[in-house]
């Protein structure tokens, strides 16, 4: 069965999917100055700028030694971050140069937009893959509305350039997974490639999807053997076009490829940092983190009708599968198995090797359009169940279920437009205080920014000292960035005994602070959650 067979798209369902993304992009558009910067956000720059300073170097030596600000940007060698790839951050600053944004408050809300945009690009991404699993265009939609629908994921989409952006590239792959085991030709087995070698630039946990290709290429020449010969080629053409694609968008591989790759893997699956993280309601260690931290934090950030819809699903497979080997010689079965290693494989491989984990579930958001695929299995399924039901309580029942999801959805929305801009620090069920005592708040320190608006706007002193917490430095120092230029020429960031204002998002300090601190001015709350605190000391 061909592509073009396989899923209907009639043209108003054409113009429905660009009416979608179209207002995506709008939005977008209308939104991206509303967020602050993110915690990462400086570093994963200067990462970019310190790997475009080697590529000049290299590629034109004299030209990048006339540039002004050459000599102020450090070396390769004196780079803290040569472990995260630069296939985006890269081409991002070399997007600022050709737009000509030069103040900071211009280049970051021009990143959040760039950012958002290739969000976008990711959920059209995981409206193909859905549309394929599925066999429908619009449940693969609906697929790609939830992922939109989903509180964290929208607010990130802004500001997160490492793991929103690798849950896009990683849905990637997976497409021209899916397309080249459909048709294993040359040309998709090269797009594949190249494919798997950007979402390795962009993290190393990319891998994956080699070892998802090999798995899933293996079984496909076990349930088709007329092509397993045009499998095995594919396979030989992609590792070296693989390599190369890795090796080039990662100048950091450009010397020593191997050692430096292995360096860089070795370091993403342990972090060297010691840091503490609330969970729970005691704050601990990192690297002793539990083996239910991230289906925890899974379970309390993701809207509930996704997570009922998933768990359905999660049975709808099962039972599909009770016959193992008839269910994986159908073509269906074997993309369910994908879809489920796609979720349960990063999840149990970060359980069972006790990798670090922090920031929430963050490092595995790119497993979340897979839980959000088997929902819309779950969905379908259910959907074609009522349908089919004749009798009266079975059709009331349907009934019930569909309007609770409905509400679900429906206040998930409405948290959505209520907690703007700090959907960041969504909790699905828990409220407020509960989950402020239990788990952390707003890790990105995106809050920061309201805080000094509001100093700001309410001290028109020509000098503005503010201080905060020694080991949250880089959160006061990143909301400056977003500051009017006339406002941030006031600003001056001291230590606490010669501060008039202090200033915390509760970052590895999650306790009030006592009164002796001096009064609190203003506050930032989300849904009863505190975020934010500028106390006027004393």
């Amino acid at each position: 069965m061909s592509d073009s067979a396989a899923i209907s798209r009639p043209t108003w369902f054409r113009w429905l999917v660009g009416a979608f993304f179209g207002l995506l992009t709008l939005l977008g558009v209308v939104l991206h100055r509303d967020y602050g910067v993110g915690w990462d956000e400086q570093l994963d720059r200067l990462n970019g700028i310190i790997n475009t300073k080697y590529v000049a170097l290299k590629l034109a030596p004299e030209l990048a030694r006339r540039q002004a600000t050459f000599a102020q940007i450090p070396d390769m060698r004196d780079n803290q971050d040569v472990d995260h790839g630069v296939f985006y951050q890269l081409p991002l600053v070399v997007l600022e140069k050709v737009v000509r944004v030069e103040d900071s408050r211009d280049v970051y809300f021009f990143r959040h937009l760039v950012i958002w945009l290739t969000c976008v690009a990711g959920t059209y991404a995981l409206y193909r893959v859905g549309a394929h699993y599925l066999g429908s265009g619009p449940w693969g939609l609906a697929v790609a509305a939830a992922l939109v629908l989903s509180p964290r994921m929208f607010a990130e989409s802004f500001y997160n350039y490492k793991d929103l952006v690798f849950l896009g590239f990683f849905t990637v792959g997976i497409g021209t997974l899916q397309r080249w085991l459909r048709r294993p030709t040359w040309p998709r087995a090269a797009l594949h490639a190249v494919a798997v070698g950007a979402a390795i630039d962009v993290r190393t946990m990319g891998v994956l999807l080699i070892a998802l290709t090999v798995g899933f290429a293996g079984l496909e020449a076990w349930a088709r053997p007329a092509v397993w010969r045009r499998l095995a080629a594919g396979l030989l053409l992609m590792v070296p076009l693989l390599i190369a694609v890795v090796i080039v968008g990662w100048p950091y591989l450009w010397e020593q490829p191997w050692q430096h790759f292995t360096a860089a893997f070795s370091s993403f699956s342990r972090y060297r940092a010691d840091m503490l993280t609330l969970y729970l309601g005691r704050e601990i260690p990192v690297q002793t983190l539990p083996w239910h931290y991230a289906p925890v934090w899974i379970l309390v950030t993701t809207p509930l009708p996704y997570l009922v819809l998933f768990l359905a699903g999660v049975a709808v497979v099962a039972g599909a599968a009770r016959r193992p080997l008839a269910w994986l010689r159908n073509a269906p079965g074997r993309l369910d198995l994908l879809v489920l290693a796609w979720f349960f494989g990063p999840l149990l491989a970060i359980i069972v090797l006790q990798s670090v984990v922090y920031d929430g579930w963050r490092h595995l958001y790119f497993v979340y359009p897979a839980l959000l695929l088997l929902a819309g299995r779950g969905a379908q399924a259910a959907w074609g169940s009522w349908q089919l039901a004749t009798a009266r309580p079975v059709r009331l029942a349907g009934y019930a279920v569909a309007a609770l999801l409905t509400l679900g959805l429906g206040h998930t929305a409405l948290r959505m437009v209520l907690d703007h801009p700090y959907q960041n620090v969504y909790f699905s069920f828990l409220p407020g205080p509960t989950a402020e005592r239990l788990f952390e708040r707003d890790y990105w320190g995106l809050s920061g920014r309201e805080g000094l608006t509001w100093i700001m706007a309410h001290d028109s002193s020509a000098t503005v000292p503010v201080a905060t917490e020694p080991r949250t430095a880089l959160m006061l120092h990143n909301a400056q960035l977003l500051l009017p230029p006339a406002e941030r020429a006031r600003l001056r960031m001291v230590p606490l005994a010669q501060a008039r204002y202090f200033l915390t998002t509760y970052r590895w300090h999650p306790a009030p602070y006592p009164d002796s601190l001096g009064q609190e001015v203003y506050a930032c709350r989300v849904n009863g959650l505190k975020l934010l605190s500028v106390v006027r000391v004393r």
